[in-house]
């Protein structure tokens, strides 16, 4: 699989950014952008918390991994990926193989803040389905990030915190960093494509 400067992989814990900030660094870019949790809602007709609920994580794994699978052979696209997409081990290895991983990271104060406002995602819940307790949702929130940020950081060629930065100067730094990034790895041949890919997502 070749692997591809212009196909963009934002990765990074729940409440990061991803969501945000990709599809305007997108529009920056002048690429498209897919939400893969947003994505997979849509062909489910379900949300996240009802997939987890009624078919389980290993389900909404395969359905991921099925959807990377296609993204992963376009361009010009800008992908943000599930707080835990990188937990799969195929599924990382098809992302780190065939496209540019960029790390949104905040810090476990800011996400425990801004996740003990949301109640649609499944870490938010018991295993019999309760909301936590502050104090667990902070147990857990710990426990995961640690779990996760080995792979977060592993391959990522760009880390950014998104805490204190608005997201317009976030977006204007990646913006720079993937067209220096694009600029080096990508040969002059390489930069149009008379073949041009139509996804469609199934």
């Amino acid at each position: 699989m070749k692997r591809k400067a212009n196909l963009i992989f934002l990765t990074g814990f729940s409440t990061a950014g991803k969501s945000t900030i990709g599809p305007i660094l997108a529009n920056s870019l002048g690429f498209d952008f897919i939400d893969v949790d947003r994505a997979i809602v849509e062909l489910e007709q379900k949300s996240v918390v009802e997939i987890f609920s009624e078919k389980g994580e290993a389900y909404f794994r395969q359905r991921e991994l099925e959807l990377i699978s296609q993204l992963s052979h376009a361009e010009n696209l800008v992908v943000a990926l599930g707080g835990g997409t990188l937990e799969h081990d195929q599924t990382y290895e098809i992302i780190k193989n065939s496209g540019t991983l960029i790390y949104l990271k905040s810090d476990l104060d800011t996400l425990t803040r801004r996740l003990s406002n949301k109640d649609d995602r499944p870490m938010m819940k018991s295993a019999s389905g309760e909301p936590l307790t502050p104090q667990e949702l902070r147990a857990r929130i710990e426990q995961m990030f640690l779990r996760r940020e080995e792979r977060y950081k592993s391959h990522a060629i760009i880390s950014v915190e998104t805490d204190q930065t608005p997201i317009g100067k976030t977006v204007e730094h990646l913006t720079r960093q993937i067209e220096k990034h694009l600029k080096e790895h990508t040969a002059p041949q390489d930069t149009a494509s008379d073949n041009p890919q139509t996804l469609r997502i199934v």
